[in-house]
């Protein structure tokens, strides 16, 4: 369903792109509270752990943007990360983009900074994505950086506030003997917890509300809301995912219980394997495709294909406007249809090439290059790797709807007349 069609003006449960509107519910604001209260202790830690999609991410991203302006803040990813990378990343992310010869120097100017920084303000925070995921050295290293005080209004406190996060137990880990820099500090270790029903209810209500719809509670009626925090186990992120995928499959207003798709959710021992089987389950949700617009091998206009049809032409009404006079007024459509892409010649004068051949109707792949006059179009897409063919009726009948309907909006927009174009590229005998 278009996202017109449903009141929004848009998609209220992104899982790419820019961050979401964040809407808290019991457990996030627990959460929350507990890892700001063990920050505030003179030498607190605190461990936020829960399985993938839990909500740990938004939390971090609520913890970040409400913290203290003169506090300073680095949230690293520790995949992988050894003694070196994680300092290094560490420094970049407090704005230090200096060569360091030696993981030594990394150290002591990390030490310098912290030190500085909680004599004069207070102790910046250091926040540690996949904190199970470091490599021992840089395990070693961040022990180092726990141990690290002043004094600070009379008393000793920590030099650094830290957050270690995970989708599995740290427990094991903090109780090495190696880590008892860290085991001593911690103050807080809270354990992410599903959505009760009303909770998820409200939730998706309202980032229905502020996505653009006035009454969410007809796109998802009371009885869709059970059914959505039923199949998600109340983990926002799986919640999250299948509201997107109800919305996108429903035929119509309201959402109907057939739309909504069963995951496995992801496992109380939060194993390795848990998002990727529950990606396999709900079905991975592809970004959407990219154009990149060139002229004479310089890109002039890069954008994302993350709507229902694009248009492109002469006309500046079309999503895609190209002032020349090899282009018509109206050129080309181009469709999706799941996760099909389809192009359609709208009886352009001077045709439309792909890859080099002429083509009218056509089913896009990753990395097809679409020549519209001297412009050329790269179309990127990492899951349209099969040609294929598209004959069912039901899309032809949607493409040719949705066709006839843009070019009657634009009509009737323009007046029927023919918009001015730029004088060095006056349109030729035929251009439409």
């Amino acid at each position: 369903m278009d996202l017109a069609a449903a009141g929004l003006r848009e998609q209220p449960f992104r899982t790419y792109g820019k961050p979401e509107p964040i809407v808290s519910y019991a457990s996030h604001l627990e959460g929350l509270e507990a890892i700001r209260a063990a920050c505030k202790k003179p030498m607190g830690l605190a461990l936020l752990q829960g399985p993938p999609l839990s909500g740990k991410s938004t939390l971090i991203e609520h913890l970040v943007v409400s913290r203290d302006d003169d506090q300073e803040c680095a949230v690293v990813d520790g995949s992988g990360l050894n003694t070196t990378t994680l300092l290094e990343t560490t420094l970049q992310q407090f704005g230090y983009d200096a060569d360091f010869g030696t993981d030594n120097e990394m150290l002591a100017m990390l030490r310098v900074f912290a030190l500085q920084q909680t004599a004069n303000h207070q102790p910046p925070l250091l926040v540690i994505e996949n904190t199970h995921r470091l490599n021992p050295s840089a395990l070693r290293a961040l022990c180092s950086l726990a141990d690290l005080k002043c004094t600070r209004t009379n008393r000793l406190t920590s030099a650094l506030k830290i957050v270690l996060v995970s989708d599995r137990s740290l427990e094991s880990i903090i109780e090495a003997p190696a880590m008892a820099p860290i085991a001593r500090r911690v103050a807080v270790n809270f354990q992410m917890r599903p959505m009760s029903c009303d909770d998820a209810k409200d939730y998706l209500r309202e980032k229905l509300r502020r996505a653009g719809s006035s009454i969410p509670e007809y796109v998802f009626p009371n009885s869709v809301c059970v059914e959505l925090w039923d199949a998600s186990g109340g983990w926002p992120g799986v919640l999250d995912r299948i509201a997107l995928l109800a919305l996108s499959r429903a035929e119509a207003l309201p959402v109907a219980i057939s739309a909504i798709e069963r995951p496995t959710l992801p496992h109380s021992d939060w194993d390795d394997h848990s998002l990727a089987e529950l990606e396999d389950a709900v079905g991975a949700i592809p970004e959407p495709p990219k154009l990149f617009v060139s002229k004479d091998g310089e890109v002039i206009k890069e954008l994302t294909f993350d709507q229902p049809r694009l248009l492109i032409g002469r006309s500046e009404h079309n999503d895609i406007a190209i002032p020349s006079r090899f282009v018509s007024r109206h050129h080309l459509l181009l469709v999706r249809h799941g996760s099909t892409t389809f192009m359609m010649d709208l009886n352009s004068s001077n045709g439309i090439f792909v890859n080099s051949r002429r083509v009218s109707n056509h089913v896009l792949m990753d990395n097809d290059v679409i020549t519209v006059g001297n412009h050329r179009i790269k179309f990127c897409d990492p899951h349209a790797r099969s040609r294929g063919i598209m004959t069912g009726s039901e899309f032809t009948d949607t493409a040719i709807m949705k066709t006839l309907d843009d070019m009657r909006n634009l009509l009737a927009q323009e007046n029927t007349a023919m918009l001015p174009v730029p004088s060095e590229n006056l349109p030729t005998y035929g251009n439409k």
